[in-house]
């Protein structure tokens, strides 16, 4: 695991330095549900790059959080997976979903719009 340099003064601090990037949310929630090979992520996340949604998976790697499985076959196949230790998020993801919902609608269209641009939705 991927040790923090940096001095948190509030443990919701180390919480969002963890799992709050751009789209880390986004694939932890994924890997909920199904494990994904790199391009079906990318698939699900359109408008993420493969540079940014690789940095994420290492981080989120580095962290613990998710595995990586290389197995040996050509071409390669490269699956990504939920640690236990990422499963430990389940309840906290699903009620920041729940929140972002409630949110969504108390915020109205436009922001409903932005998020399906975003290809979120």
């Amino acid at each position: 695991m991927k040790e923090r340099k940096r001095k948190y003064f509030h443990p919701i601090e180390v919480t969002l330095d963890v799992v709050c990037g751009k789209w880390k949310g986004v694939i932890l929630c994924l890997l909920q549900e199904r494990d994904f090979r790199f391009g079906e992520l990318k698939d699900q996340l359109s408008s993420v790059t493969p540079k940014v949604l690789t940095q994420q998976l290492r981080e989120l790697e580095e962290d613990g959080l998710i595995a990586r499985t290389v197995y040996p076959q050509v071409p390669p196949k490269v699956v990504y997976s939920l640690t236990s230790y990422g499963k430990e998020l389940e309840e906290t993801l699903r009620m920041m979903e729940k929140w972002g919902r409630a949110h969504q609608k108390k915020v109205g269209e436009n922001y409903n719009k932005e998020v399906s641009e975003a290809g979120l939705s």
